[in-house]
Order: structure tokens, then C-alpha cells, then sequence
């Protein structure tokens, strides 16, 4: 199993083109088939069957998977029997008689902005890292970006005279988004007092956002941040991805266009940017919903 999970993983690397982060979502998830197909008595990619994946995909509704997470797994296990279908190893596609459970749309969370407001108040200014901090938060939630993304600019990537980042998305996609005033204050203070503290020069880095150490930061480093202070502030459930839904239905709200909301946020389909509207439409509702007399 391991060796026919190191040549698909490469084909996608090679072949496909796959991002290094999609790479191990499709890693981790193969490894739960194996494990699933192991307790069932299968240790060969050859013995895999239409069976054995159904009642995978059942079990892993049992275990509590969202709908989305499951049409994930069984995404994965399609292409991965085209590939073994391809390479002689089994004989029939397998996963030709999958279907997908029905994708509900689950809508994000948003902060209100009063939240947001809340959020960056409580930063206290007496903490070392501080302005970095703020700075980051700031960022991402006027850009957008993606925790992954946040992590990837570099000094380079940065145009203080035009306001503009540039991000690279999934994909290796690369796109120009405008940072607000705010924002761009917040950067340059932590770029002109902070960060040259922080950088080492026996390991050099070009990323804009350094960890005490003065390494580039990583996604979990991202996630601790946002985590450590939205506690602080009070807020539940806020994690980096909080704050890039709520740019995104912030500006629909504020009468944007969906199309530029699309291109900010670096969506390939216009219709995966359409769950914002959904998420304005539903607080549209509650107000209705409490102030109208006949609601």
C-alpha cells in the first residue's frame, strides 16, 4: 500500500501540478482508507473494491464527518482508483458506482465588525511581539488572505506607495490585492521597529512575518496568534480563516461586487464566493426575523 501511495503522490506532484498543502490532504485521507481497508483484511491496492469503499465512506459518517469532508475523502478515492485503473492494478474502476452525499451548505462564520474592532483593541502593547501581532491581524483581515498565504509574502511582495500585496494562492496563483490604510500603518510600524530585532543574520529570510526565533512563521503559528488573542478578547470560535470570511462578506454587504470579492479572495469559481451572499442574506433574515412584528 505505502509504495503505491508514494508513486500516486508523486504523480500528482509531477503530473498534476498539486500544491504541497493539497498534497497532504490527499495523504492523510488515503491513509484512512488503508487503515479502514486493513481492518477489513485488504493490504493490497488490488484488492479494492466498490464494497470496501461504500462502506468507507459510511463509516466515516458514522465517525461524524461533515457532508463536505466525506465528498472530500470520496473525491480522493476517485482519483486514486483512475490511477491504479491506469496502471494495471486493478482491472475496473472501482469508485465508478460512489456517489457524493449531498454537499448542505454549511455557512461561515463572521465576525461583526464591532467584534473585529474588539479583537485588535485587545492586543496589549506591552507584549514583545506586539506590533507583529497586530500587524498580521490587520493584514488578513484587510486582505483576505488565507493563513497559508499570510505566511508566504515576503518583504518583496509588498507595494507601500500603491497599498497593494501580492499573494500566492493555491495553485502557486498569484494575485494583487489592495491593503487599507490601517492595515499598511500597522505593517510598517512592525517592519521599522520589530522586525529587524527579530531577523537573524545567520538565518536569513525574505518572509515579512518572523516568530520570536526569526524563522518564518507557519500556518500553526498563524492559528496560535489569532487564537491567543481573540480568548483574550472574549470572542469564541475565531480562528484565522474567521477573519478572511469576514472580509469577504464585509464588502459584499458594504455593496461590492461579487466579481471583485472573487478575484481578492483568489476563488477559481465565482459560486464558491456565492456562500457570502448566503451569509448576509442570513443576518438579514434574523433581523427581520426579530424586529418585524408579523416575522
Amino acid at each position: 500500500m505505502a509504495a503505491v501511495m508514494r508513486q500516486f503522490l508523486t504523480y500528482l506532484r509531477i503530473e498534476c501540478g498539486l500544491a504541497a498543502n493539497t498534497l497532504l490532504a490527499y495523504e492523510h485521507d488515503l491513509k484512512r482508507l488503508f487503515e479502514y481497508a486493513a481492518s477489513r483484511g485488504v493490504t493490497s491496492p488490488g484488492e479494492i473494491d466498490a464494497l470496501l469503499l461504500i462502506e468507507h465512506g459510511r463509516w466515516l459518517h458514522e465517525q461524524g464527518l461533515a457532508g463536505r469532508s466525506i465528498g472530500r475523502h470520496l473525491s480522493v478515492m476517485r482519483v486514486f482508483c483512475r490511477f491504479l485503473t491506469a496502471n494495471g492494478i486493478v482491472e475496473e474502476d472501482p469508485s465508478e458506482l460512489l456517489e457524493s452525499p449531498r454537499m448542505w451548505k454549511r455557512l461561515p462564520s463572521v465576525m461583526h465588525v464591532k467584534h473585529v474592532e474588539t479583537l485588535l483593541a485587545s492586543l496589549d502593547a506591552g507584549e514583545r511581539l506586539y506590533l507583529r501581532d497586530r500587524a498580521l491581524i490587520e493584514l488578513m483581515y484587510a486582505s483576505g488572505t488565507r493563513a497559508s498565504e499570510v505566511c508566504g509574502i515576503g518583504e518583496e511582495d509588498l507595494f507601500e506607495d500603491l497599498r497593494m500585496v501580492k499573494v500566492t494562492g493555491k495553485g502557486n496563483h498569484q494575485r494583487l490585492v489592495p491593503v487599507g490604510v490601517q492595515a499598511m500603518r500597522a505593517i510598517d510600524d512592525y517592519r521599522r521597529e520589530l522586525r529587524p530585532k527579530l531577523a537573524r543574520e545567520d538565518r536569513p529570510t525574505e518572509a515579512l512575518m518572523l516568530t520570536r526565533r526569526g524563522t518564518a512563521m507557519d500556518r500553526i503559528d498563524v492559528w496560535n496568534v489569532v487564537r491567543k488573542h481573540s480568548r483574550q478578547a472574549g470572542l469564541k470560535d475565531v480562528h484565522p480563516h474567521t477573519l478572511r470570511h469576514s472580509f469577504a462578506t464585509h464588502l459584499l454587504a458594504g455593496g461590492a461586487d461579487l466579481r471583485v470579492v472573487q478575484e481578492l479572495l483568489g476563488h477559481a469559481k465565482v459560486t464558491t464566493t456565492q456562500i457570502y451572499t448566503h451569509v448576509d442574506h442570513a443576518r438579514l433574515q434574523s433581523v427581520i426575523k426579530k424586529y418585524h412584528p408579523r416575522a
